[in-house]
């Protein structure tokens, strides 16, 4: 559907951009719901559904991206796939987390998923209103996107460095027991 929406504004008319932010209230609420449903029927996968889970938003953030290539115009496509790239880097960062420190969160930096749904709404509103400022606005998510992945990435590694040592240290423990 924000795929279409992106296609739609290109060929048709900018304000079927309006159609992407019904879109993304569907993508909210489907994102949502779908793990409760099965939860409540008894049904539910944790690792089917969590691996489930990150292989659609991967898909439907392509998506996205595509979308927005499609519609940017000359080189403004290019921070299309920018942005495509660091929300990937992103969702590497949270599934790394997860390794590391067993916890799953999925926020980038104070963002979650749908603080950035609602803040891409508003990136479509703007551009429906004032023509072009999609592009920038683009740019700059892609900027402050760039910035909270640096940053998460060195807590990241500072955090496998730290596991690294507690394993390290429990490992050397019994064999300096047995020395003693």
């Amino acid at each position: 559907m924000i795929l279409g929406s992106f296609l739609l504004a290109e060929y048709v008319a900018r304000p079927w951009l309006l159609l992407g932010i019904i879109g993304f209230f569907v993508q909210w609420f489907g994102d949502s719901l779908d793990g409760r449903i099965a939860y409540y029927r008894n049904k539910s996968r944790k690792w089917y559904g969590f691996a489930l889970d990150i292989v659609m938003d991967w898909i439907s953030t392509v998506m996205i991206g595509l979308g927005y290539v499609f519609y940017a115009p000359d080189d403004f496509k290019y921070s299309g796939f920018a942005l495509v790239a660091l929300y990937g880097w992103a969702m590497i960062i949270s599934q790394l987390r997860y390794r590391i420190t067993d916890k799953y969160t999925i926020d980038a930096g104070l963002l979650g998923p749908t603080e950035i749904r609602i803040i891409i709404c508003a990136v479509l509103m703007s551009e429906v209103l004032f023509v072009g400022s999609i592009n920038y606005l683009v740019i700059v998510i892609c900027i402050a996107l760039f910035v909270i992945n640096c940053v998460d990435t060195k807590k990241l590694l500072n955090m496998g460095d730290e596991r690294d040592w507690a394993e390290k240290k429990n490992r050397e423990a019994p064999l300096n027991e047995e020395k003693a």
